[in-house]
């Protein structure tokens, strides 16, 4: 169960990223950020931007032409 839910559907990429990274800036360690979009850039940008900033991404998932993503905050 996320703890903050972020919609960036219709948004393109850098977008969702800037979005995710203010959302997740404050929040609290080990929180968890839900976040959907459109993009299908999204999927690499999201696993390319928890690797370098060391936060855990615990799912990707998507219906139709929306992606679904849980980040954990290291």
């Amino acid at each position: 169960m996320a703890d903050q839910t972020l919609n960036a559907q219709g948004l393109n990429c850098p977008l969702p990223i800037l979005k995710a990274k203010k959302a997740l800036k404050g929040m609290g360690a080990g929180q968890v950020l839900e976040i959907t979009a459109t993009d299908p850039g999204s999927v690499a940008d999201m696993a390319a931007f928890c690797n370098q900033t060391g936060n855990e991404l615990l799912s990707t998932s998507n219906e139709g032409d929306v992606y679904t993503y849980e980040i954990r905050k290291a």
